[in-house]
């Protein structure tokens, strides 16, 4: 799907006047405009302070007044008391998108006073991403046909602003490829359809290859296969390859790609079952990520790896009690057929290393529901084995407004996934589920290979809207490992 919201920018002196969009900064309790805003107000004989007197407008971020003038349509959006570049200028976009659908206007022109590309870009990014729409399955009314509206922004160097702008696009493409596959259902997005759509990303330089089954039999991958064995879809592994860095080890991201999860023969609860389209969101989130990192151009070699699987029951799926000898040749109890999104994982994790000797690694999926218990739905937890390492991701978590909370590994919860028939068990009880399932992931690590695990579980999916995220498939993770991608430097294992 794409935006609702098309970007477009004109030099000042060629800029339509009406309808009009207005920054208004709020500080110390009061609204002030800045000098387009002074300007446009004057040639409206003070309607536009009026209408802010008369509404007490405080020009909070977000608040907004539209005016009816007789010459146009003026709308005074509240950037609060100040809006640095980064999460602050996107939210500021994404509450002009609002604003500018509260109106009805097919377009409207953006007017701020001296501010630089960089900044106008960054707003404009926020307003294209805060206007995703996933229409596919609608035939009827306005979700079918969503209102399109273009967004003028009028700058001083179009050309700067447009070259900053263009990066900013690109990582927006790979945030809409990862929300449009979140948002898909399972009878349409199985694991061979979501490989397929995965091709496509060799049309902006992505090497792609996809092992089937058999492939993966030969690789010994016997963990990730058991997972799918219940279902009559077969499973992939997609892996992604960009050649940005020269010679450099590349950077291993890794997505659990479960695009349906019943819980196999330990079946889940049937309310709610329908939200498992989405335990595939890991996978999303590097897929997106592959697309935004080849979209902005970033000059670093990145692997993404995705094991894409169906979890469900039948008389061939995998069964508690079950002994599951693993890529790297480590065996697996398996205790609750409902924790299988860590054994797809710990394959692909083995053929990363084994295949690419990356430099680092960093896997997201869906993991647990106690990581929502610990965090709710506004961070993911982190885990990692090397603090350079969590500390990259704390940085480009906290860029990009994707934010994370680092969590505890060790010994004693390592203890808790111990078997007594086999080298370990696949979950370690009640309490902990986060950590055990981390230290799972953790056993799969080769040669003190910096990792990081996250667990993005409360935050694939959102049923309510923010003010780049309309409510649904978030993206969560794309912008996150495309900073890091870029940003990470890898230090001595």
């Amino acid at each position: 799907m794409t935006s609702r919201i098309t970007i477009q920018f004109t030099a000042k002196h060629d800029a339509p006047t009406y309808p009009v969009i207005l920054l208004v900064s709020g500080k110390d309790d009061a609204a002030t405009l800045d000098s387009a805003g002074i300007a446009l107000d004057k040639s409206l004989s003070g309607a536009i302070t009026r209408a802010m007197t008369e509404a007490e407008f405080k020009a909070g971020a977000g608040e907004d007044i539209i005016i009816r003038a007789a010459e146009g349509t003026v709308i005074l959006v509240g950037s609060g008391a100040s809006a640095d570049i980064g999460t602050d200028t996107e939210h500021l976009g994404g509450y002009v998108a609002s604003a500018l659908g509260r109106s009805k206007l097919k377009h409207a022109t953006l007017h701020v006073s001296d501010m630089s590309p960089d900044w106008m870009a960054s707003v404009a990014h926020g307003a294209h991403l805060a206007g995703y729409h996933f229409s596919r399955y609608f035939t009827k009314g306005k979700a079918a046909k969503p209102v399109m509206s273009t967004l003028n922004i009028a700058v001083d160097d179009k050309d700067a602003v447009t070259t900053a702008y263009a990066r900013h696009a690109g990582i927006a493409e790979g945030v809409f490829l990862a929300r449009d596959l979140v948002s898909e259902p399972s009878n349409v997005l199985y694991p061979a359809e979501y490989a397929d759509r995965c091709k496509a990303l060799s049309d902006v330089g992505i090497e792609v290859t996809v092992l089937d089954e058999a492939q993966m039999a030969e690789q010994g991958m016997k963990l990730l296969l058991s997972v799918g064995q219940g279902s009559e879809r077969e499973s992939r592994m997609v892996v992604m390859r960009w050649n940005g860095g020269g010679t450099e080890a590349p950077l291993a991201l890794i997505g659990k790609g479960v695009c349906f999860d019943t819980g196999g023969i330990s079946i889940k609860p049937a309310g709610g079952m329908e939200d498992m389209k989405w335990d595939m969101g890991g996978s999303a989130a590097v897929v997106g990520a592959m697309r935004a990192i080849a979209g902005a151009g970033i000059k670093r070699n990145v692997i993404g790896l995705v094991g894409l699987v169906e979890n469900m029951p039948d008389g061939k799926a995998i069964k508690p009690g079950d002994v599951v000898t693993s890529m790297s040749g480590q065996t697996v109890e398996i205790i609750n057929t409902d924790a299988e999104g860590r054994l797809v994982l710990a394959d692909v994790m083995t053929y990363a290393q084994h295949h690419f000797k990356p430099a680092a690694m960093v896997d997201l999926a869906t993991l647990t529901g106690a990581i929502l218990v610990s965090l709710g739905m506004v961070q993911s937890g982190l885990f990692s084995n090397q603090d350079a390492l969590a500390k990259a991701i704390e940085t480009s978590a906290s860029a990009t407004g994707e934010h994370t909370w680092r969590m505890p590994l060790g010994a004693d919860y390592h203890k808790l996934i111990n078997s007594k028939i086999a080298d370990m068990k696949n979950i370690g009880g009640r309490y902990g589920g986060s950590v055990t399932a981390a230290c799972f992931l953790e056993r799969f690590v080769e040669n003190d290979t910096p990792w990081a695990h996250l667990d993005i579980a409360g935050m694939a999916w959102s049923d309510k809207s923010k003010p780049t995220t309309p409510a649904g498939g978030t993206g969560y993770g794309v912008k996150l490992l495309t900073h890091l991608a870029e940003h990470f430097q890898p230090s001595a294992k």
